[in-house]
């Protein structure tokens, strides 16, 4: 049976109406291998209750002292354990599989989420959440997915085992019959209990994972202000309340697992003591007992594997609703691959308008556009949206998108979207390796690294990565950096990002709060860098800075999601209070001191 290989090429398109329809389609993309562990799992489990009939016959004939009949039933007995041992292992093999590729296709479904929606997911989704789908809810919703098969399998053989003890004992195989299904009905009334308990878990789990995550990334500042305690203390909490909503998992889950042992044993218990009555009064022989008591106590397991199958039921579920959650986000605007897709003319699109409906915004063709707004959060929030793939529910009424010269960026493919507008978001992640690597990005080649430094001001920077590096030989672009530039500090991390984006050289280039952590002289001298490594490219800025908005070709100030006021920095300086009140922190009604204009 040959294996798929992963990642695969394509995971699909998956059906979100609801947990349960994801659920299906899984199942569904995997239909021979499901096909194949229920016909293992019907070898396995067949072979298995078909044993303790050669073991009565192997029993009857030494009773009535036949030879013959006896080596038959040993033969017999012998062909059902290795089909069952070969049932065995290639049931294995089929369900690990069946697990592994579920949970696969279901990590990268996620992972091309993350792709598609970029900065803007952990806007809408937190981070904890995101990591706690891509890594424990896999796991559950694979195993469910594999345990189908065996659910399948399972009920095969009992309907199988039960006609046939119905046709030799109808009362013992009645028995059976309606035995099984109400044993595992029994187990119901605490799914509903244990499925709270799980959800609560998971929940707490995701919220602790996120404090790790941030407690993390800002360990180095955390120690500079002496707040390690303080997050610790706040971690050890989030992590104890964890450790009793899985205690109170577990004992509903424990008193799941002894009602599947106790019951199944009172089953068996009484279903045999009918059957030695029968034998003792001679309507059954001793043979047939053993046939008959085997085959009862073989329903354990299929009723194990319906316990297995209602706890999988229950976590899947949970997880698969989070899931769901992180993948029916979509793009503002319906999904590019309808009939009738607009595309972008790249090569002429910094030479296109980019329009915002929902602000106002219009960033002109060849121009640096500053834009400032009193609040950091609307700022990123309105950057995501120039980039045009702001992620929203699938039940969200979707916003007016960004247009760039009249074509709507939400309704052109992906690819083309971000070709066209690049968004250079506010805390931008530095991944781990060479300079080189880091620079080496998808480019027009009209800006080279060493120009790129240049303008974002990394002398320094240069330095410290060739100090930090022995093993680069004084190159710099050999010199390592570490994961997410941790060994650098804020205004140098800020400025190779920089750097990167310029390499990029976008036709239009969004940039979020790119001096913030720098000091005001090097910011002045990045505005400058900024401009004339631009140079008739489309930029926006948004930036609070007066070194920044100086250099601008139009400012613009949103306020209360609307443009309100345009013009230069110097223009709305000295005659607009909104605009000087939230560059230069002072009430609006304060007076312009002399030559503030020129700031």
């Amino acid at each position: 049976m040959p294996l798929r290989s992963l990642p695969m090429p394509d995971p699909g398109s998956p059906d979100l109406s609801s947990p349960l329809a994801l659920l299906r389609w899984l199942q569904r993309s995997q239909r021979r291998g499901q096909i194949l562990a229920t016909c293992w799992g019907v070898q396995e489990l067949g072979c298995l209750a078909a044993l303790p009939v050669a073991l009565g016959r192997g029993i009857q004939a030494a009773v009535d002292h036949d030879a013959a009949a006896l080596w038959r039933a040993a033969a017999l007995a012998v062909l059902l354990a290795v089909l069952q041992a070969t049932g065995t292992v290639l049931l294995h093999r089929q369900a690990v599989w069946n697990w592994i590729t579920a949970a696969a296709q279901v990590r990268q479904l996620v992972a091309r989420q993350a792709s598609r929606l970029g900065a803007g997911l952990a806007r809408r989704i937190a981070t904890g959440e995101i990591v706690a789908v891509s890594s424990g809810d896999v796991e559950k919703i694979g195993w469910y997915v594999e345990l189908v098969a065996r659910v399948r399998a399972a009920v095969i053989v009992w309907l199988g085992v039960s006609l046939v003890v119905l046709v030799r004992q109808p009362l013992l195989g009645l028995a059976v019959l309606l035995g099984v299904p109400v044993l595992a009905a029994a187990v119901w009334p605490l799914l509903g209990p244990f499925e709270r308990r799980y959800t609560e878990q998971r929940a707490l789990g995701g919220k602790a994972t996120e404090l790790a995550a941030d407690t993390v990334a800002g360990l180095r500042v955390l120690r500079g202000i002496g707040g390690e305690e303080l997050f610790l203390e706040r971690y050890r909490a989030a992590s104890q309340k964890v450790r009793r909503a899985a205690v109170r998992t577990a004992r509903t889950w424990s008193l799941m697992q002894a009602q599947q042992v106790f019951l199944p044993g009172l089953f068996v218990v009484g279903v045999t003591w009918y059957g030695a009555e029968l034998a003792a009064a001679g309507r059954m022989g001793v043979g047939e007992l053993v046939a008959v008591y085997g085959a009862t106590a073989f329903l354990a397991a299929p009723l194990r594997i319906l316990g297995e199958a209602a706890h999988a039921w229950s976590v899947a579920r949970v997880s698969a609703g989070r899931a769901v959650r992180v993948l029916g986000l979509t793009r503002t605007a319906e999904e590019p691959e309808q009939v009738g897709t607009p595309t972008l003319a790249l090569d002429r699109a910094d030479r296109l308008d980019l329009h915002d409906p929902v602000t106002g915004l219009t960033a002109r063709a060849g121009r640096l556009t500053a834009v400032v707004c009193g609040d950091p959060d609307v700022a990123g929030e309105l950057a995501a949206r120039l980039g045009g793939h702001v992620p929203r529910a699938a039940d969200e009424e979707p916003a007016p998108s960004v247009r760039l010269g009249g074509t709507p960026l939400d309704r052109v493919p992906l690819a083309e979207a971000r070709a066209a507008v690049m968004v250079h978001d506010k805390e931008p992640v530095l991944l781990s390796g060479t300079l080189a690597e880091l620079l080496d990005v998808p480019a027009s080649g009209r800006v080279t690294a060493e120009e790129a430094l240049a303008a974002a001001r990394a002398e320094d920077v240069l330095d410290a990565l060739a100090d930090g590096s022995p093993e680069c030989g004084g190159d710099p672009m050999r010199a390592r950096i570490t994961e997410r530039g941790r060994s650098l500090s804020g205004g140098q991390r800020q400025r190779l990002a920089l750097a990167r984006s310029l390499v990029a050289d976008p036709p239009v280039l969004v940039l979020d709060e790119p001096t913030s952590a720098v000091d005001a002289h090097t910011e002045s001298r990045i505005a400058g860098g900024l401009r004339k490594v631009r140079g008739e490219r489309t930029t926006v800025v948004f930036a609070t800075s007066p070194l920044l908005l100086d250099q601008a070709d139009a400012v613009l100030l949103v306020q209360d999601g609307r443009v309100v006021a345009t013009g230069t920095h110097r223009t709305l300086m000295s005659g607009e209070p909104r605009y000087r009140a939230v560059v230069t922190r002072e009430e609006e009604d304060a007076p312009v001191l002399v030559g503030e204009e020129s700031q």
